[in-house]
């Protein structure tokens, strides 16, 4: 369990993450990294709804995504709400009745054996070792669904019990302030990451970049497994350009956990001789707000120091800077000159300049 100094730290980088004004599932990574320190948990996933309507499931343990594709299969959906009072999929359904967090004996319908004899339990919770697990579905201020977290512990791990629950209730708000997209997170932020596949006008894979293979998974999740097909929203993008009476190239816009995704469908010639082939151009934009917070928490520095960089990067006068930090100008003009000492920079631009280095430029 976490210890009241690491529970303290854990609490005080909530409540700087609270101030940033990033939002979005791309903070959800950071988000769980820090709740460690609050709950002790042993891995996590964050369900929530993506673009187009779908749901969208991130795993914090890599490892743990292997089996995201078999929590879709419509055998394990039947045998998960045999045995769940709810199923993670009706999401609609959690964000009308679940209030607050939800233990272990609220999550399930049958007694603990039946679970663990049941397809869900055997394809999805065995292989993450997981025996018990916490609920939080996060809403906005006016009711709308946002997200589910999901918090889980091993055998050797003691269960999660009305303590964690209440601590977990109280941080309600905090978390999903977080994770509600804000209006600067909402954008399509910076280009990150570029790649490209080639198919024919039917979606078999001609070609595929090393850059497009590794962003391919981070946009569409379960949905991209290599040799299976290309996911429904490729087909549907190639579909488009095939209606010669819409005009302009078909493109799609999906945000995940990794960022902003945008895909673009051009037709063009096949080298191969085979005849027509379709260029899918695929870029990962990531808010500026989410990459700074992203590498100033790896730096060292103090929760203060990382705020003050993060909004002098941003481009804030110190004036407004103060009044976010809720601080006097001349405190500012302190922790300013401390911040540069410690990074060993002169002024604002050579801040700019060391943050963009960290940020692969």
């Amino acid at each position: 369990m976490p210890s009241p100094r690491s529970t303290q730290q854990a609490l005080a980088r909530l409540q700087h993450m609270t101030r940033m004004e990033a939002g979005g599932p791309p903070m959800v990574v950071p988000l769980l990294e820090t709740l460690h320190g609050v709950l002790g948990f042993d891995s996590s996933a964050y369900v929530y709804p993506a673009d187009g309507g779908e749901l969208a499931v991130h795993m914090e343990v890599p490892a743990a995504q292997s089996v995201v594709a078999d929590y879709f299969d419509a055998r394990i959906l039947r045998s998960e709400r045999q045995v769940l009072v709810r199923s993670s999929r009706d999401f609609g359904e959690a964000v009308r009745h679940e209030r607050g967090p939800q233990l272990l004996e609220q999550l399930v319908r049958v007694p603990m054996p039946e679970l663990q004899r049941s397809d869900f339990y055997n394809v999805v919770m065995r292989p993450m070792g997981t025996v018990d697990c916490m609920s939080l579905v996060l809403r906005t201020p006016d009711g709308k669904g946002i997200g589910t977290l999901k918090f889980y512990r091993e055998a050797a791990s003691p269960a999660f019990g009305p303590g964690d629950a209440a601590v977990l209730a109280r941080l309600e708000p905090c978390l999903a302030h977080i994770l509600q997209t804000s209006k600067m997170g909402a954008g399509t932020g910076e280009a990150h990451s570029q790649g490209m596949l080639i198919t024919t006008p039917r979606g078999r894979v001609l070609w595929l970049s090393p850059e497009a293979e590794a962003l391919l998974p981070l946009a569409f999740g379960w949905r991209w497994r290599r040799g299976a097909g290309l996911p429904q929203e490729l087909h549907e993008l190639l579909q488009r350009m095939q209606a010669q009476h819409l005009p302009g190239l078909p493109t799609r816009e999906l945000r995940t956990v990794h960022g902003h995704f945008s895909v673009r469908a051009t037709p063009m010639k096949a080298a191969t001789g085979m005849g027509q082939a379709v260029g899918i151009h695929i870029t990962q934009s990531m808010p500026r707000e989410a990459r700074l917070q992203a590498v100033l928490q790896t730096q060292g520095l103090s929760q203060r120091q990382q705020e003050l960089a993060y909004w002098l990067a941003l481009g804030l006068p110190e004036s407004q800077v103060a009044v976010r930090m809720d601080i006097s100008a001349n405190t500012v003009v302190y922790h300013r000159r401390q911040l540069y000492n410690s990074l060993g920079v002169q002024d604002r631009g050579e801040l700019l300049a060391w943050l963009s280095a960290r940020q692969g430029g």
